[in-house]
C-alpha cells in the first residue's frame, strides 16, 4: 500500500508575532512536491494557531500541540478538542516525550487523549519514543510497544493517526538515530500493529521519524522503506526545513 509522505513541523514554545509572519513567508513561497507527494502539518504553539491558519498557503495545514483529555469546563490553562474544531484546526500531536517527561503525561493517559481528540474529529499525530537508559537497556521494543498498545486499547479505526518514532536521545541533542536505527524501530512497529490491530491498519499507518532531524540527513533516512515522514522540531523553524519536505521526493525513487 502507498502511504503518502508526511511532514510535521514541531515549533514548540518559540516564536514571535514577527518570527512567525516570517516563517510563514518562507512556507508560502516554497517550492515543493504537491500535495499528491507530501502531506504537510506545522504546529505552533495555541496563541499562533489562527493567525498561521489564516496566512498559510491552502496546502498545507495547522497542528495544535497538545489538546485536554475530555470535554473542555474546569481546567484551567487547557486547551479542548472542541476547541480546535471550532477554529478548524485539523491536527493535533500527542503525548510528545517532552509533556511525558516534564508533566508526567502516563501511556494510559496519552491513550485516552488520542481516543478523545479522535472521538471529536482531529487527526492525531501520536508520539512513541525510548530514553538513553531505556535504548542502552535494550528494551526500546518493548518501551514503544506498550507506549503504541496504550493507544491501540482505546482506538479501533487508525484512519486518522500518524505514528511518530521520536527517540528521546534524539530530540534536541544532534544526536540523530542512524538510518538504520530508525528503519529498525519502525519495522518492529509496524510488526506491532499488524500482529495487533491487523494487516490493513500495519500497511495503511505512517510511522514518520523525529529526532534531530535536518536538511542533511532527512534524505537518507526516507529512504527506509519503513519510515513515512518526519516530525521535525529545530529544523523546522529555519529554511532547511523546505529541504526536509522536499526529501519526499526520495520515496518515488526507492
Amino acid at each position: 500500500m502507498c502511504r503518502k509522505f508526511f511532514v510535521g513541523g514541531n515549533w514548540k514554545c518559540n516564536g514571535t508575532i514577527e518570527e512567525v509572519k516570517k516563517i510563514v513567508t518562507t512556507l508560502n513561497e516554497a517550492e515543493v512536491p504537491s500535495e499528491d507527494v507530501v502531506e504537510v502539518v506545522v504546529s505552533p504553539p495555541f496563541v499562533f494557531l489562527p493567525f498561521v491558519k489564516s496566512l498559510l498557503r491552502s496546502d498545507f495545514q495547522v497542528a495544535a500541540q497538545n489538546s485536554w483529555v475530555r470535554k473542555g469546563g474546569a481546567f484551567t490553562g487547557e486547551i479542548s478538542a472542541e476547541m480546535l474544531v471550532n477554529l478548524g484546526v485539523p491536527w493535533v500531536i500527542l503525548g510528545h516525550s517532552e509533556r511525558r517527561a516534564l508533566l508526567n503525561e502516563t501511556n494510559e493517559f496519552v491513550g485516552d487523549k488520542v481516543a478523545y481528540a479522535l472521538s471529536q474529529g482531529l487527526k492525531v499525530i501520536a508520539c512513541v519514543g525510548e530514553t538513553l537508559e531505556q535504548r542502552e537497556s535494550g528494551s526500546t521494543v518493548a518501551v514503544v510497544a506498550a507506549q503504541t498498545k496504550a493507544i491501540a486499547d482505546k482506538v479501533s479505526n487508525w484512519a486518522h493517526i500518524v505514528l511518530a518514532y521520536e527517540p528521546v536521545w534524539a530530540i534536541g541533542t544532534g544526536k540523530v538515530a542512524t538510518p538504520a536505527q530508525a528503519q529498525e524501530v519502525h519495522f518492529e512497529l509496524r510488526k506491532w500493529l499488524h500482529d495487533n490491530a491487523g494487516a490493513e491498519v500495519a500497511a495503511s499507518t505512517r510511522i514518520i521519524y523525529g529526532g534531530s532531524v535536518n536538511g542533511a540527513n532527512c534524505k537518507e533516512l526516507a529512504a527506509q522503506p519503513d519510515v513515512d515522514g518526519f516530525l521535525v522540531g529545530g529544523a523546522s523553524l529555519k529554511p532547511e526545513f523546505i529541504d526536509i519536505i522536499k526529501s519526499a521526493t526520495v520515496k518515488k525513487n526507492v
